[in-house]
């Protein structure tokens, strides 16, 4: 799946096209408008690859495509927040802690107590990173915002070794991409611009590995429960 989902984008007939406008987009996303866009391309990315389709989306619809993208980012938010919050509230008590007491033995228990949430912090992002891909599936096939807080049917999906390995396999490009970004900084401003083009191309192929998966176990479901993929259950 590694090597479909790297030459994904290039199924397109205007996928050069579609990089540009990926890359320009991920340029402007301090503008923060082009990052709902991005987003609201990735689920699209997701709703194909789930059905089998393996040709990648186009830029278009541009306002249902920001509407789509501003729902995904409020979803990975949720999942954020809680991370977020530990970090601040046990890095704050750290440094109240510290400045309080007022002593050595205070600093190093308020040094302590940062740290402990900086771990805890750390472990729920990892998290929040596993599910957020799985709960923006979830809402990206059913169109529904709840779905990506519905636990009684991600459970199974992040419970199973596929979901599992296509998670690895996805970070893996996502991290390759940004060691390859890195080198690009060698050169000024190389590797901002150059940078966000080889971001998209490898968040795309991340998401095309993600919704090709979810598409995979959704079938498998059905199977287990005598259904028939593609098959309209019986009214």
């Amino acid at each position: 799946m590694l090597s479909e989902s790297l030459n994904y984008l290039r199924n397109g007939e205007d996928w050069v096209k579609t990089v540009l406008i990926g890359g320009v987009l991920g340029l402007l996303s301090f503008l923060i408008v082009p990052t709902f866009l991005v987003i609201g391309y990735l689920l699209r990315v997701v709703r194909a690859t789930m059905k089998g389709d393996e040709v990648p989306p186009e830029f278009d619809d541009w306002g249902d495509m920001a509407i789509d993208g501003v729902k995904g980012f409020a979803i990975a938010f949720v999942y954020a927040l809680v991370p977020a919050i530990i970090a601040g509230v046990f890095g704050f008590a750290g440094i109240v802690g510290a400045a309080a007491g007022g002593s050595d033995a205070a600093g190093a228990l308020g040094g302590i107590v940062a740290l402990v949430g900086l771990l805890l912090a750390f472990v729920l992002g990892l998290l929040a990173a596993y599910l957020i891909p799985a709960a923006l599936s979830n809402y990206a096939e059913t169109d529904r915002m709840g779905a990506a807080f519905d636990f009684g049917t991600l459970r199974p999906i992040l419970t199973s070794g596929k979901y599992a390995t296509a998670w690895l396999t996805a970070f893996a490009v996502l991290f390759a991409s940004s060691i390859v970004v890195g080198v690009l900084n060698v050169i000024p401003l190389l590797g901002f611009v150059v940078g966000a083009f080889v971001t998209f191309y490898a968040a795309v192929a991340a998401y095309y590995i993600i919704g090709k998966t979810w598409g995979e176990l959704h079938d498998i479901e059905m199977m287990d429960e005598g259904e028939t993929p593609g098959e309209q259950p019986a009214v």
